[in-house]
C-alpha cells in the first residue's frame, strides 16, 4: 500500500462519488447522500498520512486497498 497525501486522499474520495460537505480547520469532511457515515481527511500540506490512518479511512469508505489508484 502506497501512503498517499491527505490532498491525494481527497481526490480519491471525489472519484468514488463522496462530497465535501464542510471543512473544520485543516480537516475536510466526506459524505454521501442517504449515508450516515462520514469522513474527515486531514489536509496538512503534502505529508503522506500514516498506514494506520489511511486503510481506516479507506475502510470507513467502503474502497478496497487494491482500488486506491
Amino acid at each position: 500500500m502506497k501512503s498517499l497525501s491527505g490532498k491525494e486522499f481527497a481526490k480519491m474520495l471525489e472519484k468514488h462519488a463522496w462530497q465535501l460537505l464542510r471543512i473544520n480547520g485543516s480537516h475536510h469532511i466526506y459524505g454521501k447522500p442517504n449515508n450516515i457515515v462520514r469522513v474527515s481527511v486531514p489536509i496538512h500540506g503534502n505529508k503522506p498520512l500514516k498506514i494506520g490512518l489511511q486503510r481506516h479511512l479507506l475502510k470507513l469508505a467502503g474502497i478496497a486497498d487494491e482500488e486506491q489508484q
